[in-house]
C-alpha cells in the first residue's frame, strides 16, 4: 500500500506564476515554514509525493526534490482535480471571545464555511485579542487537514454595530437570547429560503453570533433595520464558541441536505 499523499496549501499567486514561466511540468521553491513542515513534521524526503492545493479550488500532485523544491506533476494550468465552491456560500460573524476563537476558525473551516468575520461588540471580553496572521495561519492549517480545496476567506475585524448596520444580502440571521417568540435558526433558515430567489441565495447565508454578555439593544436594532432576522439557538444560555459552531453545523447540514435534493438521479 503506498503512503497517504498529504496536502500542502499554497497561494495561488504562485501557481500563476508558474504559469508565466512556461514551462510544462515546473519546479516550484518551498518557502521555509512550508519546507519545516514536510521535512520536519511529516518526515518527507525527496522522491516523496503529496498533494498541492491553491485554496480556489484546483489540486495536483508534486514530487519532493532537493534544496526543498517541488516538482509538479501536472501543468500547471491542468491540475489533476478542480472543484466548483459549494453553494450557497455560508458566513460565520462572530464577536471575538476572549478564549476560544482560535477553536471556532479551525471547526468552522473543517464545518465548510466560506468566509469567517471577527466582530469587535461592545459586549466583548475587555482585553480581547485578534492576531489576524496567526487565526489565517489555523484556517490554513485547517484546509489542509479537513482536505478542503476552497480555503475560506478570514476577515480583518470590524466594529460589530458598524457592520451589522450594512445592508444585508442573501439570508441574514442574527443569534440572540432572552427574546420570547423567536424562531429556531434551523426553522428559521428553512422559511426563508423557501421563499428566497436563486439570486438571493447566490448571496449567500450569514449567521452572526454575538459576545457572552449578549448584543446591545442598539446593535440588535442597527442589525435588524439592515434585514437581519433574529433567531434562537435554543433554550440555553450557549458560550460564544459553542453558539458558533452548533449554528454553523446548523447551517451547513441545511446546506448539504439541500444540495444532495438538489442533484440528479445516477442513471
Amino acid at each position: 500500500m503506498g503512503r497517504e499523499l498529504r496536502r500542502l496549501l499554497i497561494a495561488p499567486e504562485r501557481i500563476a506564476a508558474l504559469v508565466a514561466v512556461g514551462q510544462e511540468l515546473p519546479w516550484l521553491a518551498l518557502e521555509p515554514k512550508e519546507g519545516h513542515y514536510l521535512e520536519r513534521v511529516l518526515r518527507y524526503r525527496p522522491g516523496d509525493r503529496l498533494e498541492l492545493v491553491d485554496g480556489v479550488g484546483q489540486l495536483w500532485t508534486a514530487v519532493l526534490a532537493p534544496e526543498r523544491r517541488l516538482r509538479l506533476e501536472q501543468p500547471p494550468e491542468t491540475p489533476l482535480q478542480r472543484e466548483a465552491p459549494v453553494t450557497p456560500p455560508l458566513e460565520l460573524a462572530m464577536a471575538v471571545p476572549k478564549r476560544e476563537a482560535d477553536l471556532v476558525w479551525r471547526m468552522a473551516t473543517e464545518l465548510g464555511a466560506d468566509r469567517l468575520q471577527p466582530l469587535l461588540a461592545e459586549r466583548s471580553a475587555p482585553g480581547e485579542r485578534c492576531p489576524l496572521e496567526r487565526w489565517r495561519g489555523i484556517v490554513r492549517e485547517a484546509t489542509e487537514q479537513c482536505e478542503r480545496l476552497w480555503r475560506p476567506l478570514l476577515d480583518s475585524p470590524c466594529e460589530a454595530g458598524a457592520w451589522l448596520a450594512r445592508p444585508a444580502p442573501g439570508i441574514a440571521l442574527l443569534a440572540t437570547t432572552r427574546r420570547d417568540g423567536l424562531p429556531l435558526c434551523s426553522q428559521r433558515l428553512q422559511a426563508l429560503a423557501e421563499g428566497a430567489s436563486e439570486r438571493d441565495l447566490a448571496a449567500g447565508i450569514r449567521l452572526a453570533i454575538g459576545p457572552e454578555g449578549g448584543w446591545t439593544p442598539e446593535e440588535q436594532e442597527r442589525a435588524e433595520a439592515a434585514g437581519w432576522h433574529p433567531v434562537s439557538l435554543g433554550g440555553a444560555i450557549l458560550r460564544t464558541a459553542t453558539a458558533a459552531v452548533g449554528g454553523l453545523a446548523l447551517l451547513a447540514d441545511w446546506r448539504a441536505l439541500r444540495n444532495a435534493s438538489c442533484r440528479r438521479p445516477s442513471p
